[in-house]
């Protein structure tokens, strides 16, 4: 595969025989927080590349694919492995943006630690927070790492505040930054450890390990203190404390072992300072990363069943055990084809052997469920768009599978033997709808087979074609998730697309009884058609769809021509009677009419029943009638205001709101379709990036009458 990234690659490919030689580590944070670029940073201070890229050239390892080379951002889950001693870790680097939050989830998948990369200029926002809840609702060990320090904006301490009062009070500094000047002189002398009380100055260009001064010491002193206690409350040692309370000066290398051990436990989490660009903390980011953060084998494994659904208890990350791995991200390369990213929980995973693949349960989505065997392409290990050839994978490790045909993402790879299957991890629903088109209609094949490879590789897409609009709609996340969508359409399958408006499905119905009369009577000379039909119609509740009565006495319409009527009503009903749109809701009875010995037929009585009930709307008022969801909105408290406001102005009706856990509010409303086609992008801006929601169509109900009259008439 060729590489078209700037960091040129030397050393070894990385490679581990045992979980204990592993670490997987998901990079957090929001997007610009200088994730990318730490991850260069690392690579380079681990020797596994001898150049950095940078995000502004398009040359770094993580963002290789073309449309993260023009956007200057991340859109795509990115493996950057490297070694620390003879220690194997694979950084996840995940997109910063909301829109392409299956790949962030693939990546918490896939990890069994995460480090939140925060801006020292731009601090803690609120989906970050959110983030750090969805990473303690899984016990995952958190650190911090507070990037562009030496930035003239930058405030470290604030920042640390800040991450305090989001994160929890187990946030607490282990390195302080020495900063020298103002403004645009500010400097980043150096970084103090608090713990070991050793300064480490970058003033010269080098790094150098020296005592710090007096001064230094006695300013840091108390952060020092309330650190030492932090890591005391998390120890093992029961018997710390009460020596740290009488006064004993306690071993500087015992400490912070305590702290490692607490960080890899979940219970603590320390700030760590640097900028990715000078390289000042980031060797110091280099020694705790295989220290602090767990190796796979001291993670629970996921939940796994049998094929039948009977738990499987007592399996661990054990390379001798049972094979259990996990498809967590499916891309298709120009030059080879389908490759999936493959997390190994058990077992080892060789190339050339049949495995068996299991189904993800997100059928709903378009993602058919899988149950067959499939024999394992050719095994590699990714560095970006890189990947080394290797022949085995062990238990804990990650890496990428060519030429799967069946799996997708989300399937569970096992022993054919003694097949498994882990539940799909969750994704949040699509809620940006776009109806697309083929440009050409000779390409509307090459469309439906590009967008079915695209859904096979994007969990968080979904794609239908509406029975009543014909039209193909496709669901993302937010504008840039739709972008990125139309992007790999038109570039990488060469499909062009067109968009379009998604049309809202509306109906009709009578608004009160009325009457009609259907006379379909035609005398040419030879054989003629001759149906009479009078109906009652009356309108019934939301749901009930038709309900047709026969009332007919004494023969007028005989037996076998009155299914003839209700089949004439209903053809009729699916193309409406006052602008085109299916009518719904209503009892129509049939209590009269006339037939003739010769001309009558069923096809006579079909259509008197259609022009009854043409006559029928032509003598009352109909009614125009739009869909209505019920939409869950979960916003912060702050956010409910302006919420709910928005809502009304959508002719919304708030039913209800409870709060929730971690300060926020569950608002729940009614509201019109037509008014929330763009509420993804809205609610978005509303909440600063916090507010989710979900949908569910609830009912239709009728139109104002001023919307009713522009439909009518044809209007948008």
């Amino acid at each position: 595969m060729a590489d078209k990234s700037g960091s040129a690659t030397v050393g070894r490919a990385p490679r581990a025989d045992q979980p204990q030689r592993i670490r997987n580590v998901v990079l957090i944070g929001r997007s610009g927080s200088g994730k990318t670029t730490l991850v260069e940073s690392l690579l380079l201070a681990s020797g596994t590349v001898n150049r950095a890229g940078r995000v502004e050239e398009g040359t770094t390892v993580s963002d290789h694919d073309d449309v993260e080379a023009r956007q200057q951002r991340s859109v795509n889950l990115a493996v950057a492995p490297l070694w620390v001693g003879d220690v194997k870790v694979n950084l996840l680097d995940t997109p910063g943006y909301a829109d392409f939050v299956g790949d962030l989830r693939a990546g918490l998948r896939a990890a069994d630690a995460a480090l939140f990369v925060v801006s020292g200029v731009d601090g803690v926002d609120g989906r970050t927070r959110l983030l750090w809840e969805e990473c303690a609702a899984l016990d995952m060990p958190r650190a911090v790492a507070v990037t562009k320090i030496d930035h003239h904006r930058a405030d470290f301490s604030e920042v640390v505040a800040q991450c305090r009062a989001a994160f929890g009070d187990g946030v607490m500094p282990a390195y302080v930054p020495v900063v020298e000047g103002e403004g645009d002189s500010r400097a980043v002398r150096g970084l103090l450890g608090l713990l070991s009380r050793r300064y480490y100055d970058y003033s010269g260009g080098e790094r150098v390990e020296t005592d710090p001064s007096p001064d230094l010491a006695a300013e840091t002193e108390q952060l020092r203190t309330a650190l030492i206690e932090g890591v005391i409350q998390e120890s093992e040692d029961e018997t710390l404390m009460d020596r740290y309370m009488a006064g004993e000066e306690l071993d500087r290398a015992m400490l912070v072992t305590d702290l490692e051990a607490a960080v890899a436990r979940g219970g603590f989490h320390p700030v760590l300072a640097m900028s990715a660009l000078s390289g000042v903390g980031v060797p110091e980011l280099l020694a705790e990363l295989p220290l602090a953060c767990p190796s796979p084998a001291e993670r629970p494994l996921p939940p796994v069943t049998t094929v039948s659904g009977r738990p499987v208890p007592d399996l661990a990350c054990d390379p001798e055990g049972p094979l259990l791995a996990e498809v967590v991200k499916t891309v298709s390369d120009p030059y080879v084809g389908r490759v999936s990213l493959v997390r190994v929980f058990s077992g080892t995973l060789r190339a050339d052997e049949v495995v068996h693949v299991c189904g993800h349960g997100l059928a709903d989505r378009g993602h058919e469920d899988h149950d067959a065997d499939e024999r394992i392409g050719p095994l590699s290990v990714p560095l970006g768009k890189q990947n080394r050839p290797t022949g085995a994978v062990v238990a804990g490790d990650i890496c990428a599978v060519a030429k799967l045909t069946r799996a997708e993402t989300g399937d569970t790879l096992s022993d054919k033997d003694r097949p498994l299957r882990m539940p799909p991890w969750s994704f949040p629903d699509p809620l940006l709808p776009t109806a697309l088109r083929a440009a050409h209609k000779a390409d509307e094949d090459r469309l439906a087979q590009a967008i079915a490879r695209l859904t096979s590789e994007d969990v968080t897409l979904r794609v239908e074609v509406n029975p009543e609009t014909h039209q193909m709609v496709l669901w993302c996340m937010g504008e840039a998730h739709l972008d990125l969508a139309l992007d790999r359409l038109a570039n990488r399958y060469g499909v062009p697309i067109e968009t379009e408006e998604v049309i809202v499905p509306l109906r009709e119905t009578f608004a009160v009884p009325a009457q009609g009369l259907g006379r379909n009577v035609k005398q040419s000379g030879g054989h003629g058609e001759y149906g009479v039909c009078r109906i009652r119609v009356e309108p019934l509740p939301s749901g009930a769809g038709l309900e047709f009565v026969d009332e007919i006495v004494g023969g007028v319409v005989p037996r076998q021509y009155i299914p003839s009527v209700e089949k004439g009503v209903r053809a009729q009903m699916e193309q409406g009677v006052l602008a085109g749109y299916p009518m719904v809701d209503i009892r129509v009875t049939l209590y009269d009419g006339k037939a003739h010995s010769v001309d009558s037929s069923d096809m006579a009585f079909q259509k008197a029943g259609r022009l009854a009930l043409k006559d029928a709307a032509e003598r009352t008022r109909v009614a125009m009638l739009e869909p209505v969801d019920l939409v869950s909105v979960l916003v912060p408290d702050e956010y409910m205001g302006a919420v709910m406001s928005d809502l009304s102005a959508r002719r919304g009706r708030v039913v209800g709101s409870d709060p929730v856990a971690g300060g926020r509010i569950l608002v729940k409303a009614e509201v019109p379709q037509l008014e929330i086609s763009r509420y993804a992008i809205d609610l978005r801006s509303l909440s600063h990036g916090t507010g989710t929601f979900n949908r569910e169509y609830l009912r239709h109900e009728p139109l104002p009458p001023q919307l009713a009259k522009e439909y009518a008439e044809g209007g948008s």
